[in-house]
């Protein structure tokens, strides 16, 4: 931190659509960050940009003076730790880690462990509100200790929008929240696409961009998600350009598994978890099965290849 204690300098590794985001939006805060990715490209775009570029690990702790803040916003699983892998035997005590993606909390407790023992301290930040969050104020929920947090507090709120940023608790909650965060999102998205699909088939012919845009101006389900339902309608009046193919990224199996562990039901996101796996399917075979025992104890047409 500066000496008007309020401006930091953060090393930030990771400049996929989020990560250059995030950049953009400290350096126009007035954070000074230093940048390093994999593909040194990224790199070189970051720096045209007024970022001090990075092109090793050593090169990004080497231009942070201690104590350092180094930020990790990579895909969650094996790239956070193998960053932390190269990173750890280069850092000192009093240093902090962020890990900014949606890495499972139960893989961020352990790392906070890690880090403890070598007295560097550990911060998990869910972040939430897309590329367009990174960039222009997003929404963050921050694991880490108190005194850690408050003296990041001020990058954390100058990154967010106005209110939307939350300490909730020890190191593992951020990443905790953000998961069942998450969890919501994906039974919210298929209510939405669900609605709209029995719209489509019934009996008449609705303005879809027109639905979404009246339901956004009022109405119970008003919301983000409902404008961008307007936005993806008004590109594409009945998405006929893209497939309904729907991947899972994790969190929405991460949730369900909690609330399993917990037991507590959750059926309206398990459900969902598994309608995205159906997504990915051509055909399934559970279907060839119930259509093959449908036909034999009933007679019911079957639909042949």
């Amino acid at each position: 931190m500066d000496a008007e204690g309020e401006k930091m300098q953060i090393g930030l590794v990771g400049l996929g659509k989020m990560g250059f985001n995030l950049a953009l939006n400290m350096l126009e805060k007035g954070h000074r960050v230093v940048a390093f990715n994999r593909s040194p490209e990224k790199t070189k775009e970051a720096e045209a940009r007024g970022a001090v570029g990075a092109y090793s690990p050593a090169e990004l702790v080497d231009k942070l003076a201690p104590p350092r803040v180094v930020w990790l916003m990579v895909p969650a699983g094996a790239p956070v730790d193998e960053n932390l892998d190269q990173l750890l035997p280069l850092l000192s005590a009093g240093d902090t880690v962020i890990d900014g993606g949606n890495s499972h909390f139960r893989d961020s407790l352990r790392r906070a462990e890690v880090l403890q023992k070598k007295e560097i301290n550990f911060v998990d930040v869910g972040t939430s509100g897309g590329t367009e969050g990174a960039r222009y104020g997003a929404c963050l929920m921050v694991g880490a200790a108190d005194e850690v947090f408050a003296r990041l507090e001020p990058l954390f709120k100058d990154i967010s929008v106005p209110d939307g940023c939350l300490h909730t608790g020890p190191p593992g909650s951020g990443h905790f929240v953000k998961m069942i965060h998450n969890g919501i999102e994906y039974g919210m998205l298929q209510a939405i696409g669900e609605g709209f699909e029995i719209m489509v088939r019934g009996p008449f012919e609705l303005n879809l961009r027109e639905v979404a845009r009246v339901w956004n101006h009022g109405s119970v389900i008003r919301g983000w998600l409902m404008e961008l339902t307007e936005k993806a309608f008004a590109a594409d009046a009945r998405l006929e350009k893209i497939k309904g193919v729907v991947h899972s990224s994790g969190e929405g199996l991460w949730t369900a598994e909690t609330a399993l562990a917990l037991g507590v039901p959750a059926p309206i996101i398990t459900t969902s978890v598994f309608m995205r796996y159906r997504s990915e399917q051509e055909d399934s075979f559970a279907g060839k099965v119930v259509a093959a025992l449908r036909n034999q104890f009933g007679g019911h047409r079957v639909e042949q290849v």
